[in-house]
């Protein structure tokens, strides 16, 4: 289609062809093929726009994945709470990126920090930039907002979600993009002149802008806010708490899955570009190759915590197996487009001896992570992060980044330049979302905003904040009608909530 549309027709060469008074017959021709040029034109278009809000509609799924895994993941007294805030990251996230955030984050020309045009959506759609671009994004901004969601569940205020979602989306997340994903940004590889360490960074769908952001953003809100009441016990040593439904964590494990076929293989934007005029491979192999890399990392992730954690606990645990394959999905997908399909094996392997090791962390320093987020998308995001600096390959890069110098892996011969800029890049968001994200959740906590008393947090948010349970509660057996066993505010027998 490109081939096509980029055809001229000259009425004058083809007048020559044509012979004498051809004139007329030179012009209709010439103007049917203009007709025709301009069809395959509006038909790429379309083409590309298309497949770009349908990758926005699989990203956007990703948010029902994510509140079926937080459900899953909290004790039953608090699953309505954990559930509207997904609903309040979507919601909130909507508003704000709409007025400020896509602006920051792609509004152009700006400067290499932050955007400045396009604020609630003005002058879109141009050449550039359509109603599906937003659309998409908006769907990676609330997608690192429920990351941070997870990491401070059952123990925070209502309003602090509120506060630190809005600004989330609304700014720090917008921030790094820009400097990562946008043409003026300081470090992107989408530039035209002036790469950092003369290469860019190559996170192609966000290890580091999306996963480290989400990750690290909760890292602080778990740290400031401190473990929930009997997460451990007075000697430092680990009680567990457990999520009350493994079912509701698998479900939103293979929603996720889903969705990840729109965040990685999606985030080439258009699929209808030809790497060589009239072959059978081009963007649309890449992006077939781009799935394919992100199955095998998960993959790989899953069967790797299945039997580490087999080895380590002696038992076979949905829940980890469940973390394990999202772990190798956070770190797969800043290289998804660029490494071969051998390459996923090892970082999906890696990443789940990642996850594993920041578990036993958080565990030794008595940090509380009810889902796993910080240590999953911030530990895992990091290594995808070094893990595309390592095993990018020249062909690939060339593909994907026709416009950048040809800096590639350092384990393919690529030198070293590309693994500088992504080691900045580590220290620049964790930099970055440290400042902003940290400040705000210690501030929350010191204006007494953060952290619920504990007595409602021992009885529970949904009957203290949210009018009730999430089941149906059965005094006489202390057992919903699927037979999950509730507990009776101020009754004297144990519970599994």
């Amino acid at each position: 289609m490109a081939a096509a549309a980029s055809m001229t027709c000259s009425r004058d060469q083809l007048s020559q062809l044509l012979g004498p008074n051809a004139t007329a017959a030179a012009a209709y021709i010439c103007d049917q093929f203009a007709t025709v040029s301009n069809q395959f034109t509006d038909t790429a278009y379309a083409v590309d726009n298309t497949y770009l809000l349908f990758s926005a509609y699989l990203v956007f799924s990703m948010q029902l994945g994510f509140a079926m895994l937080c459900a899953g993941s909290v004790r039953a007294k608090n699953t309505m709470n954990i559930m509207l805030t997904n609903v309040l990251d979507a919601a909130a996230g909507g508003l704000f990126y709409y007025l400020f955030g896509f602006a920051f984050a792609f509004g152009g020309p700006s400067n290499g920090f932050i955007g400045r045009q396009n604020f609630a959506l003005e002058s879109i759609p141009s050449s550039s930039l359509d109603y599906s671009n937003f659309l998409y994004q908006w769907a990676f901004a609330i997608a690192a907002a429920g990351i941070t969601s997870g990491s401070i569940a059952e123990r925070t205020q209502f309003v602090a979600y509120l506060i630190y979602s809005s600004f989330l989306t609304g700014f720090v997340y917008p921030v790094v993009s820009h400097w990562f994903w946008s043409a003026d940004g300081w470090a992107s590889a989408f530039r035209t002149d002036d790469f950092l360490f003369g290469s860019g960074v190559i996170d192609f769908a966000g290890s580091g802008v999306v996963h480290m952001v989400g990750g690290l953003a909760g890292f602080w809100g778990a740290l400031i806010e401190g473990p929930r009441i009997g997460r451990f016990d007075h000697s430092g040593k680990q009680t567990p708490l457990r999520g009350h439904s493994a079912s509701l964590v698998v479900l939103g494990t293979f929603m996720l899955w889903f969705g990840w076929y729109g965040f990685n293989p999606g985030s080439f934007n258009k699929i209808s570009v030809a790497y060589a005029s009239g072959s059978y491979y081009g963007q649309w192999s890449a992006v077939g190759r781009t799935a394919v890399t992100t199955t095998l990392a998960g993959c790989t992730a899953a069967l790797t915590t299945l039997f580490g954690k087999r080895i380590l606990s002696g038992h076979w645990n949905v829940t980890d197996v469940c973390n394990g394959l999202l772990g190798g999905f956070a770190a797969i997908t800043a290289g998804c487009s660029v490494v071969e399909p051998w390459a996923a094996v090892i970082c999906g392997f890696v990443a789940s001896l990642v996850l594993i090791g920041c578990n036993m962390l958080a565990e030794k320093f008595g940090y509380d992570d009810p889902l796993e987020a910080a240590q999953l998308h911030g530990g895992c995001g990091a290594w995808g992060v070094i893990f595309t600096a390592l095993f990018a390959t020249e062909k690939y890069v060339k593909e994907v980044y026709p416009s950048r110098p040809v800096q590639y892996g350092l384990f393919m011969g690529g030198g070293g330049r590309l693994l500088a800029a992504h080691i900045v890049q580590i220290g620049v968001i964790a930099g970055f979302v440290s400042a902003t994200m940290g400040t705000l959740f210690y501030a929350l906590s010191k204006l007494k905003l953060l952290r619920i008393s504990a007595d409602d947090e021992m009885a529970g948010m949904d009957p203290t904040r949210h009018g009730g349970f999430a089941y149906i509660y059965h005094e006489g057996d202390g057992l919903d009608k699927n037979g999950i066993q509730m507990m009776k505010i101020g009754g004297d027998a144990p519970s599994s909530v």
